[in-house]
């Protein structure tokens, strides 16, 4: 089956190299433009065109994809199917309904749930204990199109974003393939998806990782958890802000209001609401590095009465 390949993450790179791996033509890889990164802010390219390249693939980079030249370079590879994994722009029907076999999408959730930019944070962030990964025939809507196959997985009760991520990532590349020789094979059978069921996963904003100590403990360390690498889990403390990158809920009384602080042996608790607590394990200070509690406390005196997020800017 000839196909062509839209894609921009890291989180699509093992889709692409399977397709490789396993024989399937790959006529172009169409991935997005270089952008500028880091504190240098380099143009650097996307994860998808660095592994294309290293694999000898032809490489579009598209300003607009419904640009009507771009289209009909897409027409003239008379492509059997598409594979979209994280490109990053709705595709129009024009691009879409080319193939015979569709555009197949790798999702990483167990659609209808989690449809959106966002699905493995926001699958953490809600307490989610389970999540996976869909194969679905892409339509006009937004991961509304009908289902192909499905896969399960647990989610850790300490796992993150970018753990989960990486095993995800692997998983749908493993379904892609599974998807494409059954849509070969006439094995797969679509069914459309319970639109009822559905629920969102809207694309991170920075004050999504504001952490608000007026929800309870195991809440906020699901948030710590799916927030990271971007845009962290984040507070203030003597005006200064912030990130926790690793924490747990625990049983004690807390010292005080939501947003307290007590030290003892090196540990560091915070109150949180509905009388829980949080234990931090791992944090940053502005302009510092990370570093385990402990470490931070030998160089941080609290005082008495002092509070997480008491002043923000």
């Amino acid at each position: 089956m000839r196909v062509v390949f839209f894609g921009t993450p890291e989180f699509a790179v093992p889709s692409l190299e399977a397709l490789v791996r396993e024989g399937f033509p790959v006529l172009a890889v169409i991935t997005q433009p270089d952008r500028p990164a880091g504190r240098g802010r380099t143009l650097t390219p996307p994860p998808v065109k660095q592994c294309a390249q290293r694999l000898g693939l032809e490489v579009r980079q598209p300003e607009r994809i419904r640009d009507p030249e771009f289209i009909a370079w897409l027409q003239s590879l008379a492509p059997e199917a598409g594979v979209v994994v994280g490109y990053g722009k709705i595709l129009p029907p024009a691009i879409f309904e080319l193939p015979p076999h569709g555009f197949i999408n790798v999702h990483a959730s167990l659609l209808p749930r989690y449809r959106g930019a966002a699905p493995i944070e926001w699958a953490i962030a809600n307490g989610e204990t389970r999540t996976g990964v869909t194969t679905i025939r892409i339509d006009a809507g937004l991961d509304t199109g009908d289902i192909l196959l499905q896969e399960e997985t647990e989610i850790g009760p300490e796992e993150t974003a970018d753990q989960l991520r990486v095993r995800l990532a692997e998983m749908g590349a493993r379904l892609l393939i599974e998807t494409l020789r059954g849509l070969e094979a006439g094995t797969v059978t679509p069914r459309p998806q319970d639109h009822t069921q559905a629920t969102l996963a809207p694309m991170l904003r920075k004050e999504d990782g504001r952490i608000d100590w007026n929800l309870p403990a195991p809440q906020i360390a699901n948030r710590v958890r799916a927030f990271v690498p971007w845009p962290g889990a984040y507070t203030w403390l003597r005006g200064k802000l912030v990130h926790i990158w690793k924490a747990r809920p625990v049983e004690r009384p807390p010292a005080g209001p939501p947003g307290s602080l007590e030290v003892a042996d090196g540990h560091l608790w915070a109150s949180c609401g509905e009388g829980t607590v949080l234990e931090i394990l791992e944090l940053q200070q502005e302009g510092r590095r990370r570093m385990p509690a402990a470490e931070f406390l030998r160089g941080f005196r609290l005082t008495e009465n002092e509070k997480f997020g008491e002043i923000t800017r």
